[in-house]
């Protein structure tokens, strides 16, 4: 399995950016897919998940503003940061987890397969 993950940027605070993975996966319509963000000097925390049958979760701090979506055609994911503030400022990565069984994870632990990350930059 390999994820790319690309679409990040700069952007003042209040714009949006799209994030996408592109996964090469045999089986990615079955995988359940994350995405977590590392901000400098902190460690890498949860951002979104989506299951195969397209349930989701989210960090409370991102509720309301980010979404998570995927094409199982295309084998990708996508997440759409609306309203971003500084904070938001990290290196975002994509994650699978191959196994789950169809659970919404927000442990890294559990996603076995990660892009290589892409970063946000969120001027104020």
């Amino acid at each position: 399995v390999q994820l790319q993950a690309s679409g990040g940027g700069l952007v003042q605070a209040g714009g949006s950016l799209r994030l996408s993975c592109a996964a090469s996966a045999p089986r990615f319509n079955v995988y359940e897919m994350g995405w977590f963000r590392q901000a400098p000097e902190k460690e890498r925390e949860f951002v979104a998940a989506i299951t195969w049958r397209r349930g989701t979760d989210y960090a409370d701090s991102v509720k309301g503003r980010f979404t998570i979506s995927r094409d199982n055609v295309r084998d990708a994911v996508h997440l759409q940061m609306n309203n971003l503030k500084p904070e938001d400022t990290a290196v975002y990565y994509c994650a699978a987890d191959v196994d789950g069984g169809g659970r919404l994870s927000t442990i890294e632990n559990e996603y076995e397969y990660w892009g290589q990350g892409t970063q946000v930059t969120v001027s104020s």
